[in-house]
């Protein structure tokens, strides 16, 4: 709301309602202290009756608003079938064609989800969150043997849930398997991760988005328990509540990284989002063995 030049949007809904409030009464307050009327008070007292009509739905929008912002607040989600590099690609370019995000907005990373435990941090004796890691010589909290799957975490307005869930969808082949079959192992499962899993609010978009897609009578999604098992020919997809099993942040080497199919060179612009992100201060390490 604004007021003469005078914006409201970063004050509280009742600091908003009194200046909505004074600034009416100003205006009857003018009429008030006229002398008999002429055309030109005429015209004024119109405008205050106009003003007195327009009240309730001036104090409405005030109260409506950050109501309604509140309703579509960003929530954590986050999606896995197959190796991660590529769907972090995809979803780099959902953030950009559906939300509108420049560089440094983007939030889609490659990383981990679906097990019970983490390794331990014995670089960080207070990290009690633990580590999950990629393969490493150092056989430091390997996520395959602590039970996750390799996924792409991203935050969306909560009314988008289903606009990426429809560019999930569209990742899977016409079987509703992976592409890259040749990846086995439960790393590479199917993973979706709603806050409150398939008893969230926002499953009816997920449920929706599938049902619009080639795959509706193709692919099932059921509730993941922790530590399940690899998707591959079963045409399913893990359904995950990410405050019980929560997305953890890959190594800053796998993030925008190039996928290995024909096809998936990606461009320098885009590889070269790992570094800026780093020096932005948006991107950093996990403690994991790493590139930084």
């Amino acid at each position: 709301v604004a007021i003469c030049g005078f914006s409201t949007g970063n004050m509280s809904k009742m600091a908003q309602l009194v200046v909505l409030l004074l600034s009416l009464a100003s205006v009857h307050g003018l009429f008030l202290r006229s002398s008999p009327a002429t055309k030109q008070q005429q015209i004024s007292r119109r405008d205050a009756l106009v003003g007195s009509a327009l009240l309730p739905a001036l104090v409405g929008s005030v109260l409506a608003a950050p109501s309604e912002a509140a309703d579509d607040a960003e929530v954590p989600i986050y999606f896995g079938v197959g190796c991660f590099w590529h769907v972090q690609h995809e979803f780099v370019d959902a953030e950009r064609s559906l939300l509108g995000r420049g560089d440094d907005q983007l939030t889609a990373l490659a990383g981990y989800a679906g097990g019970k435990q983490t390794g331990k941090d014995t670089n960080r004796p207070g990290n009690k969150e633990g580590l999950v890691c990629y393969h490493n010589l150092q056989g430091v909290a390997d996520y395959g043997k602590l039970g996750y799957g390799e996924v792409v975490g991203v935050r969306v307005p909560s009314s988008k849930v289903g606009d990426f869930a429809e560019v999930y969808f569209k990742l899977f082949d016409k079987n509703g398997d992976r592409p890259d079959k040749g990846d086995r192992g439960p790393e590479y499962r199917s993973l979706l991760g709603l806050p409150g899993g398939k008893d969230s609010p926002l499953y009816a978009q997920v449920a929706e988005a599938l049902k619009r897609s080639p795959l509706a009578e193709t692919l099932s999604l059921a509730a993941g328990g922790g530590d399940d098992g690899d998707t591959l020919g079963k045409r399913l997809v893990w359904v995950m509540d990410t405050k019980e099993f929560p997305f953890r942040q890959g190594e800053v080497y796998h993030q925008f990284h190039d996928g290995f199919f024909p096809g998936e060179d990606y461009p320098r612009e885009y590889n070269s989002l790992q570094q800026r992100s780093v020096a932005g201060g948006r991107l950093k390490g996990t403690g994991c063995p790493d590139v930084v």
